[in-house]
């Protein structure tokens, strides 16, 4: 832990919100409710800050074919409340499998199929969940 020095008042940086990442949360939660309404199916919000270095959240949700999949992932990528651009876009051709990087926060839209075969939440499973109803 370290001590901050701010004028007159001394600060431990714990104290000190993180600022970007309450606003990864945020966003995190806000996809997560849009693919939620968006009738997608096991909606999970993962707090992967202290198992990787990769991103600090992911979302996970699933669609029950390739044209939901594709709505869902409309729903983040098009949203009104966001003003957020993905740095990358892939499967989205395809449909079965569509991740959205943001960055801080990695979306995974899948295919029931293919979200049972790839179990991303198994390998992720050290990792607290984030309410987000």
């Amino acid at each position: 832990m370290k001590i901050v020095n701010r004028g007159l008042i001394r600060i431990k940086e714990t104290d000190i919100p993180d600022l970007q990442s309450e606003a990864a949360k945020d966003f995190a939660v806000s996809a997560a409710r849009a693919l939620h309404e968006g009738k997608g199916f096991d909606v999970d919000v993962l707090d992967v800050r202290n198992v990787t270095l990769i991103a600090d959240y992911f979302v996970i949700a699933s669609g029950s074919s390739v044209r939901h999949v594709k709505g869902l992932a409309d729903r983040v990528l098009y949203s009104p409340e966001s003003t957020r651009k993905p740095m990358h876009v892939e499967g989205y051709q395809l449909g079965t499998w569509i991740l959205l990087d943001y960055g801080d926060v990695v979306i995974h839209i899948f295919r029931e199929a293919e979200r049972s075969f790839y179990g991303l939440e198994r390998l992720w499973g050290d990792a607290p969940t984030v309410e987000f109803s």
